[in-house]
Order: C-alpha cells, then sequence, then structure tokens
C-alpha cells in the first residue's frame, strides 16, 4: 500500500469517527463508541481493498456531509433500522435523505456481489468467522443485524458517483478474480497479529 493511499485511509477513519463518535443511540452512548482505535482499525481493513479513486469520492462525500451538517454514520444505523425498526424507522422516514431509482440500483447490484463474495469467505473459513453477523436480510431480528443490511444502509449514504465507482470497482474485481470479501477478512486477520488468513482460521479461539 503506498504511503498516499495510508494517509487517505487514515483520513476517512478519522473523519468518520468523528461523525460515530456524536451518534446518539435510544440507549445510550454504545460501548463502541469509547473505543476510536477498534473503530479505526476496523474500518482501515475495509478501505485497504477500495481503489484509490473509490476512497477519494467517498472522502468527498464525508467532507461535503459535514458542510451540510449531516452525519453519514447516523443516516446508516437509520437507514438500517428499515429492516430492524420498521416501526421506528416510519417515523423518521421523512428525515432521511432521498435514495434515487438509479442509487437503489446500484445498491442492489452491489450488495448482491459482496453478499455472495462474504458467503464463500464464511463457507471457506468457518471458525474465523464463527460468531459473526448472520449474512442476508432475512436474518434480521430487532436486536442483530444481517451484514446484507448493514451494508446497504451504509451505500445509501453514499453519493451517486460513489455508488457508481464502487459498482464498476467491484466488476473489474470480479473479472480479475479478486474476492474482496476475502481481502478484509485477511486485513483483519493480520490487525489481529495472524500471519495470514489461514493462520487465523487454523488458530481461531486458541488466543
Amino acid at each position: 500500500m503506498t504511503d498516499a493511499k495510508s494517509v487517505l485511509i487514515r483520513q476517512l477513519c478519522d473523519l468518520e469517527w468523528t461523525m460515530f463518535d456524536k451518534v446518539k443511540n435510544e440507549g445510550g452512548r454504545a460501548s463502541c463508541q469509547n473505543d476510536s482505535d477498534f473503530f479505526k482499525k476496523m474500518r482501515a481493513c475495509q478501505f485497504e481493498s477500495w481503489s484509490g479513486p473509490l476512497l477519494e469520492s467517498y472522502r468527498a462525500d464525508l467532507e461535503r456531509a459535514g458542510r451540510e451538517g449531516r452525519n453519514l454514520l447516523e443516516e446508516k444505523y437509520a437507514f438500517m433500522m428499515e429492516r430492524t425498526h420498521p416501526d421506528t424507522f416510519a417515523e423518521i422516514r421523512d428525515r432521511l435523505p432521498h435514495v434515487s431509482g438509479e442509487a437503489l440500483g446500484l445498491i442492489a447490484e452491489i450488495a448482491k456481489t459482496q453478499v455472495e463474495w462474504e458467503r464463500e469467505v464464511d463457507l471457506a473459513y468457518p471458525r474465523m468467522r464463527s460468531g459473526g453477523r448472520p449474512l442476508t436480510s432475512d436474518q434480521d431480528t430487532p436486536w442483530q443485524t444481517s451484514f446484507e443490511t448493514y451494508l446497504v444502509g451504509e451505500l445509501k449514504t453514499y453519493s451517486l458517483e460513489t455508488l457508481r465507482l464502487y459498482l464498476e470497482y467491484l466488476r473489474s474485481c470480479k473479472e480479475a478474480g479478486r474476492n474482496l470479501a476475502k481481502e478484509v477478512a485477511g486485513h483483519i486477520a493480520t490487525a489481529y497479529g495472524y500471519a495470514s488468513l489461514e493462520d487465523a482460521e487454523q488458530n481461531a479461539g486458541k488466543r
């Protein structure tokens, strides 16, 4: 990873943390909001798999939202409630930005690809992945949010430009035989001190 990309990822993590730190929860401040190091480490693992143009476009989204007084992290969790807390979501729907038909189409294809990749990793590395989120939105409950619903909630906060770049990037990765979910899992394994994803799978639960 280049120095320029590392700097860009740190900027994204800092911008996101500033918003995440201000998210208001019905039950009070969440414990994860008191651990900026963990938050930034996990987000960096995600961003390491992105292309430079995609990272720059998302940074522009975050900076624009900041100028407009919007909190994209708060909006993400609000959008997730359409699946997990539909009654509450109905009360706040009008406060959220409109998501266009084009955006919804892009999001659907992005989510389909990402879910397929996640499923492959879940099957290949079951020990490392045990205890994670449910995969698909049909498994959502008021107490547990699936990977798919979490992802869609986040994607709904992205600009059209970022969504277009994201989908274009995913298509190019598929053509090249890359699985970004596996790459992210590898970054997470390394962040936890394992030598590789395979090492994390072999030694999962031993630490």
